[in-house]
């Protein structure tokens, strides 16, 4: 069978819900055993519960990225147990606004959160990865690549995931560990519901169709989509893909104004 990760231990941070919740959901149908790390419990065991009713192995564990300390013990107890194959650093927040209003305890938790927490993880993984070779997948976003209206602070963090990735793509090629990261545009789940709800409660419907029509392919892409194009980065058929950046986008970055 392609992409088979069986007998592969995967980590996942943020995968409780949107994005991460279908990553977990299809490295587990693919065989790897799936590790969340996520600030909330209740949401992860709902992750575990759909993929244990797909056959599939899962654990969750508490951790805020963010928290060097915290994460170091997570992943070192993971790592007694089982060879950590795959992380994908998945866990991000985002923010509106531009510099003017963009305050520095903004800057600073997305800081935390989107680039310290992918050091964070990639580190603690790091030396054991140096063994046996491993997978390294980063979330960027299209705001790694282009400007984005009002997402001074997002952009920035972003910008540096993506960075991230070709420096640890290029330090640890020698040892068999492969680092990519995804690169999405704007993907349908309960956040972009949240933002439309709290920001645009008496049109939603037309924000959600102008929201969807600044893809050029008409339409946000689902996290299942992205979740697949994970998989195949976890799996040996990428064995010759490292350092790089894939936009899955509907064509955002190439097509827009075009």
């Amino acid at each position: 069978m392609k992409f088979d990760l069986t007998g592969k231990s995967a980590v996942v941070t943020g995968g409780a819900s949107g994005i991460g919740h279908a990553i977990c959901v299809v490295l587990a149908e693919y065989g790897a055993h799936v590790h969340i790390l996520d600030m909330n419990l209740e949401y992860a065991h709902g992750t575990i519960q759909e993929i244990q009713e797909k056959g599939g192995v899962a654990e969750a564990h508490i951790c805020n990225v963010a928290n060097k300390e915290k994460v170091n013990e997570v992943i070192n107890s993971i790592a007694k147990k089982v060879k950590i194959d795959i992380l994908v650093n998945n866990a991000g927040i985002a923010h509106v606004g531009n510099l003017e209003n963009t305050k520095e305890e903004d800057l600073d938790k997305l800081y935390q959160v989107n680039i310290k927490g992918v050091y964070n993880c990639a580190q603690a993984v790091i030396d054991t990865m140096k063994q046996n070779g491993g997978v390294i997948i980063n979330m960027a976003s299209v705001a790694s690549s282009v400007g984005i209206f009002d997402r001074f602070a997002y952009s920035m963090t972003k910008g540096a995931v993506l960075a991230m990735t070709y420096s640890i793509a290029k330090d640890y090629i020698k040892y068999g560990i492969r680092c990519n990261c995804i690169s999405p545009a704007r993907i349908h789940t309960a956040f972009v519901d949240g933002f439309i709800e709290k920001n645009y409660p008496d049109n939603k419907a037309e924000m959600f169709e102008k929201l969807s029509k600044t893809q050029p392919v008409g339409r946000m892409g689902s996290p299942e989509e992205v979740a697949n194009l994970a998989l195949y980065l976890c799996s040996d058929e990428a064995s010759f893909i490292t350092g790089s950046n894939y936009a899955l986008d509907g064509g955002f970055v190439t097509l827009n104004g075009n």
